[in-house]
């Protein structure tokens, strides 16, 4: 089994469930038709975003490089999907390795699934996104958005050093537009990045959250 390094702190760690959250209020909005999303759900949802992660996004957008758009492959997501996607990959592990115990499945499954109880797609918080050319040929990333450490051999950890040189100067001018727009990534997945979150105010040393669950109109 891909172990994260022992500086990366998962989402399912203490340090970041326990963070409190304020929630703001701000509304899911629809990213298409401002940025270009990848098609999903034939409602769109996958591309709702907070407004204020979308204005972020929009403004990592006008500072990458000649020839480079950000791509969103999912924004919000709903407590169901998620908690689906976590139960789904949790047994995929407890079959893959049944040593296991219980802790260490939890722990497991959280490099790569948010339990849904902090899950920030469902905040509409985090967005999966990569990079693609003006035509919508995405870039050499040094694997596909959403590979599992087990697909990838650890390859989806942002700082993998079995990459090509290709993928990881993508995947820095990637962090280059999204950082000083004010997002953080999750280090266990180079494609998912947020901002109001509990991971965010984590690693922003914020006092608490600023987005909870949310629900498209509302």
């Amino acid at each position: 089994m891909w172990h994260p390094p022992g500086d990366i702190v998962l989402i399912s760690d203490p340090r970041v469930t326990t963070i409190p959250v304020h929630e703001s209020g701000e509304p899911l909005v629809d990213a298409r038709g401002r940025l270009r999303v990848r098609p999903g759900d034939p409602a769109g949802v996958h591309g709702h975003l907070r407004a204020g992660l979308l204005t972020r996004l929009e403004r990592a957008e006008r500072s990458l490089p000649d020839g480079y758009h950000l791509l969103i492959v999912e924004g919000y997501r709903s407590i169901a999907v998620q908690r689906a996607i976590f139960d789904g990959y949790r047994a995929e592990l407890a079959a893959r390795f049944p040593d296991l115990d219980a802790d260490e499945l939890a722990a497991a499954t959280s490099r790569y699934v948010s339990p849904v109880e902090i899950a920030p797609h469902t905040a509409g918080a985090a967005v999966d996104l990569t990079l693609c050319a003006p035509d919508g040929t995405e870039y050499d990333m040094g694997t596909a958005v959403d590979d599992t450490p087990e697909q990838s051999e650890g390859a989806c950890y942002t700082a993998a050093p079995g990459i090509s040189d290709t993928a990881r100067e993508h995947r820095k001018i990637l962090a280059s537009a999204l950082e000083p727009a004010g997002l953080v990534n999750y280090p266990t997945e180079w494609w998912h990045w947020s901002y109001g979150d509990r991971y965010w105010a984590f690693t922003t040393s914020a006092p608490h959250a600023v987005y909870g669950p949310a629900t498209p109109g509302r």
